[in-house]
């Protein structure tokens, strides 16, 4: 197999759209939620060491052959400077840090041990590149962005604004006060935004219970601000795939 090939079955796009690039992709999907299995409990059975091992040895050959086929990635003459730069890139740091843990790498203190545990829960994010529907809402998410950090601002706005009344308002005369400090009046307006709260901090003045009522109500309407771009953004990114694919099947 050449090379541009095997570059077009580990990097999956709609031009080069073939039954091994899906087969890839699926492979590589097992592999991530097999080597996060173990995660999920505290005891080391001998199948978790199989699904580790496996999995890592499945991981390291995808980072070889990606460093090995860098250069068909990257535009212009001096390609070969792709080799180098790859393995700075993020994804690649990324791919890195996921099996550093599992080919001994780290000591085995306890302390240390968790933080291999730590590292390999990077794995998930290696859905980013399987994923064809992840890859969608990531490429929503930069479509929409100056959107999407308007609203952002609007709500950090809204939180600060409603913290700043909530702790002016509850009265700290009798010394028990549920807002003792800024950082509390900033955690439950933070909490509140989505009307869930924890009722570990609330209100307890009429004042107070009312701001904490209409906070609620605003809470839902920033809430939905984001909800409402992401998914008709979302439908139509998928209605350009369908198109994609078509045009890709009559050719």
């Amino acid at each position: 197999m050449k090379r541009i090939d095997l570059f077009n079955v580990i990097e999956y796009d709609d031009e080069h759209q073939s039954k091994w690039s899906t087969f890839y992709d699926i492979l590589m999907l097992v592999m991530i939620v097999l080597s996060i299995i173990p995660l999920m409990f505290r005891e080391h059975l001998t199948l978790f060491v199989w699904f580790d091992q496996i999995s890592v040895v499945v991981f390291i050959l995808d980072y070889l052959l990606r460093w090995g086929t860098a250069d068909l990635k990257r535009s212009g003459r001096n390609k070969i400077l792709s080799f180098v730069i790859y393995p700075f890139t993020p994804m690649a740091i990324l791919d890195l840090l996921s099996i550093l843990p599992s080919v001994g790498v780290f000591g085995r203190s306890l302390k240390v041990l968790r933080i291999a545990r730590l590292l390999k829960t990077f794995r998930l994010f290696k859905f980013l590149r399987y994923s064809r529907q992840i890859q969608i809402l990531v490429k929503v998410l930069k479509k929409e962005k100056k959107i999407l950090f308007t609203v952002l601002g609007i709500a950090v706005f809204y939180i600060f604004v409603t913290a700043l009344i909530m702790f002016n308002v509850e009265s700290t005369d009798e010394g028990n006060a549920i807002f003792t400090s800024f950082f509390d009046a900033l955690y439950w307006a933070t909490t509140t935004l989505t009307t869930v709260g924890y009722g570990d901090i609330y209100p307890v003045s009429e004042i107070g219970r009312f701001i904490s009522m209409l906070s609620s109500l605003l809470g839902v309407a920033v809430i939905a601000l984001p909800s409402g771009v992401i998914t008709a953004s979302y439908l139509e990114e998928l209605r350009e795939e369908k198109k994609r694919k078509e045009n890709h099947d009559i050719r």
